[in-house]
């Protein structure tokens, strides 16, 4: 009896050890892959050109300010470099520890929105409270952060409730439930509609993709566009002030209208772009960039582009986003669990959402939201967090040899 057992214990023992072995060598495998190369390439080239292009943009603007043209497109590089460092080290880790702690992500990533009420911390400018200072680096916006913690979160939380998703309250109202506090926040708080916006589609996207039926969110598209028809129409008829944002919705249908006041923006914008041509006027020359069209280097810096670099320019760097997207849809496509191929549906529906809306507000498609434009529009540390969202699409990446 006492032999068999032993016999039982050093079974198992092996089976044990066996185990443990293949762990690591399917771990060491995942390690030495290298990531998909196309990507990080495209990642590398939208990096140039969006720091080239802040340099072009912002000298005027930065020389009227400080007497230093290389303000903006010096802090832009040293973040983006920083980004790139973040990006690989990120690329080496693997991504499933994120599922531990997707909770806790969660919730850290709409608390940070708060961090804007606290006195000395939040700045307030333009009518907006959205930036918080960070003592000898800047400012930043949360919002950055929750893009892609909220990305990180429905992805585990999508992945742990698959099998709920065709379901109308579970997989399709309660997962939306959780977007009602950092909406909220960015909403009455932060005066952030285009946030919001961005974080409702993306989680959308990811729902869609994790198993939840599309007549549910068709359905509440139409309930959701009839109710803020109502709410336009009403403040339209009641004459009240209506808001700044249906003052952009009006300026939108026709910016020439008020060309020297609620259009102003726009106009210029379309000015720059018309400016441009097929092959622009060159790298540069802009001339909307001097203090016509405010703060170029930020959300407005495609029309900069589009004016320097003419429609060609435009066309490429348009082709160039196409790849990065094309990129990171096979990734999804091809990780090897929903965890992955959630979080790079979402990371990748975060910079096509973005390009798409910024492109169209540039060019008067849609209402001024004040979108930026990845890798092009400045900001430090929105720029690094982008980088570090990169390094997790490159990380899953590596769990697929043939991507």
């Amino acid at each position: 009896m006492k032999v068999s057992l032993n016999q039982a214990s050093f079974k198992k023992r092996k089976e044990f050890e066996g185990n443990m072995k293949k762990k690591e060598k399917k771990f060491a495998k995942f390690t030495n892959q290298p990531f998909d190369f196309i990507l990080c390439l495209v990642i590398f080239i939208l990096l140039a050109l969006g720091i080239v292009m802040v340099l072009s943009a912002s000298a005027p603007s930065a020389l009227a300010e400080s007497g230093k043209p290389y303000v903006y497109a010096g802090r832009q590089l040293m973040f983006g470099l920083l980004g790139l460092a973040a990006m690989f080290v990120i690329s080496k880790i693997d991504y499933h520890i994120f599922k531990k702690f997707y909770w806790p992500i969660y919730f850290a990533s709409w608390i940070i929105l708060l961090l804007v009420e606290i006195p000395g911390l939040g700045i307030e400018s333009g009518g907006a409270k959205r930036w918080v200072a960070i003592p000898g680096l800047g400012q930043f916006q949360p919002s950055e952060l929750t893009k892609i913690g909220l990305i990180v979160f429905y992805a585990g939380y999508l992945t742990d409730h698959k099998n709920e998703m065709r379901d109308f309250w579970k997989g399709f109202v309660r997962p939306l439930a959780f977007l009602i506090p950092p909406i909220a926040i960015l909403y009455f708080i932060q005066n952030h509609l285009s946030a919001s916006l961005i974080m409702g589609m993306i989680t959308c996207v990811m729902m869609i993709m994790a198993g939840a039926r599309l007549l549910h969110f068709i359905l509440s598209g139409v309930v959701g566009a009839g109710g803020i028809g109502a709410y336009l129409i009403h403040k339209l008829n009641s004459g009240g002030d209506g808001g700044f944002r249906l003052t952009r919705i009006v300026s939108f249908l026709d910016p020439f209208e008020d060309k020297m006041g609620t259009g102003w923006q726009v106009v210029q914008s379309l000015y720059a772009i018309g400016s441009g041509g097929l092959f622009g006027v060159g790298l540069g020359e802009s001339k909307q960039k001097y203090l016509y069209i405010s703060e170029p280097q930020n959300d407005f810096i495609f029309s900069i582009v589009a004016e320097e670099l003419g429609f060609i320019g435009c066309a490429i760097i348009i082709a160039i986003f196409g790849i990065f997207i094309w990129r990171g849809i096979l990734i999804a496509i091809k990780a090897p669990d929903s965890f992955g191929s959630l979080m790079a549906t979402g990371i990748t529906s975060l910079v096509a959402i973005q390009v798409i809306l910024n492109i169209a507000v540039v060019t008067s498609s849609i209402p001024n939201t004040g979108i930026s434009l990845p890798f092009f529009s400045y900001g430090g540390t929105a720029l690094f967090i982008l980088l570090c969202s990169c390094g997790i699409l490159l990380n899953i990446s590596r769990t697929s040899s043939k991507v």
